[in-house]
């Protein structure tokens, strides 16, 4: 198993310097350069020159990418033009907030997904298979933006039932201790305030785990059905085994495993940024910050988020390996 997970992170190196030359690319692909998309209407050839000298884009691409490589390396990111902070301050104060909706979509998702899936197994031809099919079908193909719209009008508009945007209530005077605001509400001991923030995450993270929770329902089901003709269970039918244990010991065990990875990936790209449900419910979160800089153009912001973006669901489906090499004897034995 070490050496397996050795083998992974060395991986991750190429993967991590290949990602870091796309994105130097892009920035050097812009229109007139990095310099006149980012002084815009101001983009006149002193203040470009000066931009270019500032930021050393008058050098060599190769000596530019290397001082970018070496920044990177330390997190250093250099400054958001909209905000003045640093890049890599301004992602630690944002990443709680997409963390906590990713985990509220993915306990959605997993709560759901797994029994309706499971069910639609172990009914396989009836009603229910057929409505999960149908259901698991609409989920991947309603765009997301557009669900949570339809949310959002019902649940926070028309009915008042959830609050429809924000991640807390602005009158709340709630004490910040990580920024995750359901925990810190609780480790303060401030029940409105824990409260409130839950409430916040119920819309955005349905919205959000509604993808999903329609790809673990078709994991689910096609994983369950394919293990319950396996002979290790017909064997152990015909043992005279209790219906019970063979569904708890070798159906569910055993189909877990693929459902297992599929969460893992799922996680991973949730936590690269919900972009299009943190805008439409003005979550602050990662993805909304990226929203907001493509239209400010900020490339300082959208160079540095997008790299730890990237490191972060490297770093996810690096787990989700090894969780499955724990998981599945056969990994673990080779």
């Amino acid at each position: 198993m070490l050496r397996f997970i050795v083998r992974r992170l060395l991986q991750l190196i190429p993967i991590l310097l290949g990602l870091s030359v796309l994105l130097f690319a892009w920035l050097r692909a812009l229109p007139g350069g990095p310099a006149q998309a980012a002084l815009g209407e101001r983009a006149t050839p002193e203040a470009i020159a000066r931009y270019n000298e500032l930021f050393g884009l008058d050098q060599p691409l190769i000596v530019q990418y290397l001082r970018f490589l070496g920044r990177a390396v330390q997190l250093d990111f250099g400054n958001s033009s909209r905000t003045g902070r640093p890049v890599t301050e301004e992602f630690l104060e944002r990443m709680p907030g997409t963390i906590e909706l990713t985990l509220f979509a993915m306990v959605f998702a997993i709560g759901v997904g797994i029994p309706l899936g499971y069910l639609a197994a172990r009914k396989h031809g009836s009603w229910l298979d057929s409505a999960s099919v149908i259901g698991s079908l609409l989920g991947v193909a309603t765009p997301v933006f557009f669900l949570a719209y339809l949310l959002r009008l019902l649940f926070a508009v028309e009915l008042g039932w959830l609050p429809g945007s924000g991640r807390q209530e602005v009158r709340i005077d709630a004490t910040r201790i990580t920024n995750f605001y359901v925990l810190d509400g609780v480790l303060t001991r401030e029940w409105d305030a824990a409260w409130d923030a839950f409430t916040h995450l119920v819309l955005p993270g349905i919205a959000l785990g509604t993808i999903p929770l329609a790809i673990i329902v078709r994991i689910t089901r096609a994983s369950v059905l394919d293990v319950v003709n396996e002979d290790y269970v017909r064997t152990a039918n015909a043992k005279g085994l209790a219906t019970a244990t063979v569904r708890r010991r070798h159906v569910v065990r055993n189909a877990l495993l693929p459902v297992s990875t599929t969460i893992g990936l799922q996680t991973g790209l949730l936590l690269s940024g919900a972009v299009l449900t943190e805008t439409v419910f003005a979550f602050g979160g990662v993805g909304s910050a990226i929203f907001e800089s493509i239209f400010a153009r900020d490339f300082a912001v959208l160079q540095g988020f997008i790299l730890m973006l990237a490191v972060v669901y490297v770093l996810v489906n690096l787990l989700v390996d090894i969780s499955y090499g724990l998981l599945d004897p056969r990994v673990r034995v080779r």
